[in-house]
């Protein structure tokens, strides 16, 4: 919690932090512990209606899986959630249970209802995440089988998907033959994530050059010259598009990384943030809209919380950031959060379009309520 005394944040400030801490520990993560768990599984719900039941799964995604074990990782030693190392370990154990492809290696995208492979590609976003959630796993039971799986997955993608230009491909069939899919740019940033988060826990050499290297692939083949956007496909590539919430997001990893911040990426994402906030933030409402051509052009106006909280998020380490850290503080308060849970989608004219809540979303607002964690305790000046 942040200092209360501290005369560096209004007031209310202050007690907009506190009130969201508590909504996430006392409303978003009951939800997963009770109505959104699959006890016969041991695996997370997809999603809960807004009366609080699970929707009628189709799937179950390792990726999802992943998410919530970082959340209850995070939670472990945290004295409101006792349970919170026996949901993390039990997570961990269905991720290599129903996920983990015994005959090819790497992990299946999702499995059916009844816990048989279903969609059975190997693709980026997913070992991203094993990796980020095992990284944080480990960090807090430093267990031999834990750190295994987390070099496993580190390898796998090293070798698998590395597609020879410091980039990675974003999907490739079960037995590891392309699928043609080449790199995209939010598998990429998730990996960007898992290596920092590896590297936040260990000292790790061929990770550290793999970060440096992916930096430098992105430069080179993702970013837009004119802003400095980060596109969604590589440069060139045809109905291209930038996402606001993707160069905030990008912005808060490059920004919160020593490492990083040297990178020709990190002065992209710097020079592009002003131009994301100027196109895709509403100046009154604080509205993060969905997606925009390369010039600029609404493509999608439709808000989602991801995105509000990686603005949000953003906005904690930028000098000039705290009033509008306030602002949007309040907005997700608002629009978003409600006594039951949140909303995951409201469309352009913040009417809710979207009711139902993913279990993939808290992973979302931990990790920004712990970038605002740091920033208050810092004082604002990280």
């Amino acid at each position: 919690m942040p200092d209360v005394a501290s005369p560096v944040f209004p007031p209310e400030l202050i007690a907009g932090f506190a009130a969201v801490q508590q909504h996430f520990r006392q409303v978003i993560v009951p939800l997963w512990q009770g109505p959104g768990w699959n006890a016969e599984l041991a695996l997370p719900y997809e999603s809960l209606s807004a009366a609080h039941q699970p929707l009628p799964p189709a799937r179950y995604r390792a990726m999802a899986c992943a998410r919530q074990l970082y959340v209850f990782a995070s939670l472990m030693g945290d004295a409101q959630f006792p349970d919170a190392g026996e949901r993390a370990a039990a997570l961990f154990r269905a991720l290599q249970q129903h996920f983990h492809d015994a005959d090819h290696g790497g992990w299946f995208y999702s499995i059916d209802p009844q816990g048989a492979p279903l969609d059975q590609r190997k693709d980026l976003y997913t070992h991203a995440f094993i990796i980020f959630a095992c990284a944080h796993y480990w960090a807090k039971v430093r267990e031999p089988l834990v750190a295994s799986v987390l070099n496993a997955a580190l390898e796998v993608v090293a070798q698998r998907f590395n597609d020879g230009n410091g980039l990675y491909e974003a999907s490739l069939n079960r037995d590891w033959s392309t699928v043609g899919s080449g790199p995209l740019q939010n598998p990429l940033m998730h990996l960007a994530e898992a290596f920092l988060a590896t590297l936040s826990v260990r000292e790790d050499a061929a990770t550290h050059a793999a970060l440096l290297a992916l930096a430098e692939g992105m430069q080179q083949r993702f970013i837009a010259p004119e802003h400095g956007v980060m596109l969604e496909k590589p440069r060139g590539a045809a109905d291209n598009w930038f996402e606001p919430g993707h160069q905030f997001e990008w912005y808060f990893l490059l920004q919160s990384s020593p490492l990083l911040r040297t990178t020709a990426l990190h002065d992209s994402l710097d020079r592009a943030f002003g131009f994301a906030e100027q196109v895709g933030v509403d100046p009154q409402s604080g509205a993060v809209c969905g997606m925009l051509g390369s010039d600029g052009s609404l493509r999608d106006g439709t808000q989602r919380i991801w995105a509000q909280a990686e603005y949000l998020r953003a906005l904690t380490l930028r000098e000039d950031g705290l009033v509008r850290v306030q602002r949007q503080l309040q907005a997700l308060q608002q629009h978003f959060l409600h006594v039951g849970g949140w909303y995951e989608c409201l469309d352009a004219q913040g009417q809710v379009s979207r009711e139902d809540m993913p279990s993939t979303t808290p992973y979302h607002l931990a990790t920004c309520y712990s970038g605002l964690a740091q920033y208050f305790n810092s004082g604002g000046s990280l």
